[in-house]
């Protein structure tokens, strides 16, 4: 029998993403939390050598992005991070896609298709606007297949050439 939310709640469980970066893991976390509102390190510690993880690489840390904690440490090089998990930030403006899409690719990075990166770290993210999943999804109001077939058309995505085709026909 499954437990309702309300109990589960009761007993204390939380369910944090935990980031494992082969290296660097202190470099991610520092351009993560510089470029989000309401984002700090929450804690920090670094090994001391004579274990599985090098001397100053990252054991455990804690932080906030955009109020939201995250955990993250080096691993090794037996980590690395796929497409199968991305972090997906949804944006207002076209300024704000272009600032993160700028600073996450810095460095690094590199672009890939409807609005997804892979940031110099090897963590994937997916930059959008909050429009286009309305614009998909009301077909009614609008052409949701031409937004869609701009959208694949882009890498970072814009929100007039999405709302120019959604807005034809």
């Amino acid at each position: 029998m499954m437990a309702s939310a309300d109990a589960t709640t009761a007993v204390g469980i939380s369910i944090k993403p935990c980031l494992v970066f082969s290296d660097r893991c202190e470099e991610a976390i520092n351009l993560y939390v510089s470029m989000f509102k309401n984002s700090k390190v929450l804690s920090m510690v670094k090994s001391e050598g004579g274990g599985p993880i090098a001397k100053g690489q990252v054991m455990s840390a804690s932080f906030l992005l955009d109020g939201r904690e995250i955990v993250a440490f080096d691993g090794g090089p037996t980590f690395t991070f796929g497409e199968g998990f991305s972090l997906m930030v949804t944006c207002q403006t076209q300024d704000e896609i272009d600032h993160l899409w700028t600073g996450l690719l810095a460095g690094g990075g590199e672009e890939s298709r409807c609005g997804w990166l892979k940031d110099p770290f090897g963590v994937s993210w997916q930059i959008i606007p909050s429009s286009l999943v309305q614009m998909l999804g009301d077909a009614e109001h609008g052409n949701s297949a031409a937004a869609m077939d701009a959208m694949l058309k882009m890498q970072k995505l814009d929100i007039a050439t999405l709302e120019k085709a959604y807005n034809r026909g």
